[in-house]
């Protein structure tokens, strides 16, 4: 099988593909660079005409060099120019794109593993797209934007507000790099993000076949010298915002005279419905004294994000990103 028993490359190789627009290098064994130009596609079978820098200038085809050369190679392409452009030329270059030791490689290369990993990944390619798309999927979490990306549902009291921390008869918050929080007022608050999973590169195989962990994060505090309530909802919803999952635990009251101290609340959504396509993310509430001001609930460093864990346990995938995600 393609990439089995691969050993270390003699130096020095210097081959260059060109993918479109785009060059990629790597090293390898002696002999010289190959430079290979994708923009004139091969015919089914012969995928690439390659010029060989040696003394002789001979031609020579691309899948002339060994299979773990071309394996080195491809490490250094982008994955989904991986996957649209060069995965389609030919049965050679499938099965290596297809091997797990490829994407193993493209994972330590960027860093989502060390050499001394030792966790199983039930599919490298989806475990490497994963890792590639991780971030927090809710903008302006921590309120440096003012109210910025947020939705206003309810605006009660005298509204909704940005402060900096640790704000009066408040805590700091445990990591020292959240400097503002939004806060409530005496009636309710609510604001909302709708994360459209699409939009953020998510194509639909990759949701509905591996339904990778779904992790919501959410941080509130009160006041010392206030009691609040604070509310949180997360729904998981189709393409037509059909509710597929939720996640919306009931409203924590916190009474005057407490101790300030932010609590994380955390839920992960696994093994959900197919058809996820947005999800739904809503938090707020107010104060239990009916005070002017902004004696409410303090929120901040809320997030939303795809984990590379996955509960389902699948056959290896041929899954691929659509050509529309670039």
């Amino acid at each position: 099988m393609p990439g089995e028993g691969l050993h270390p490359l003699p130096h020095p190789w210097t081959v260059r593909v060109r993918l479109g627009p785009r060059m990629t290098e790597t090293k390898g064994g002696p002999g010289g660079g190959i430079i290979c130009d994708q923009s004139q596609r091969p015919d089914f079978g012969r995928p690439g005409q390659c010029v060989h820098r040696s003394p002789a200038m001979a031609l020579a085809s691309i899948n002339e060099l060994p299979e773990n050369i071309l394996l080195e190679v491809f490490t250094h392409v982008p994955a989904r120019q991986l996957l649209l452009s060069c995965r389609p030329v030919c049965s050679l270059w499938r099965d290596l794109v297809d091997v797990s030791t490829l994407w193993k490689r493209k994972s330590l290369l960027k860093g989502f593993i060390t050499e001394d990993w030792d966790q199983p990944v039930a599919d490298w390619k989806i475990f490497f797209f994963l890792c590639s798309l991780r971030r927090n999927l809710l903008r302006n979490p921590c309120a440096e934007e003012g109210m910025a990306s947020w939705q206003i549902i309810s605006n009660g009291g005298d509204h909704w507000r940005v402060e900096s921390l640790p704000g009066a008869h408040g805590t700091d918050f445990p990591d020292s790099r959240v400097k503002k929080y939004f806060v409530t007022s005496y009636d309710l608050c609510l604001k909302s993000q709708l994360v459209d999973l699409k939009a953020e590169g998510y194509w639909e195989e990759l949701l509905d076949t591996f339904r990778p962990d779904i992790v919501v994060k959410d941080w509130f505090a009160a006041r010392a010298d206030c009691g609040c309530t604070y509310r949180i909802g997360v729904h998981l919803t189709s393409a037509d915002y059909i509710t597929l999952a939720s996640f919306e635990p009931p409203p924590v009251t916190i009474e005057q005279w407490n101790d300030a101290r932010w609590t994380e609340v955390s839920h992960t959504f696994s093994d959900y419905p197919p058809g996820v396509r947005h999800i739904l993310f809503q938090h707020g509430g107010q104060d239990t004294q009916f005070w002017a001001g902004w004696y409410g609930p303090r929120v901040t460093n809320s997030s939303i994000i795809i984990s590379h864990n996955m509960t389902r346990t699948l056959a290896p995938s041929t899954a691929q990103p659509e050509a529309t995600q670039g």
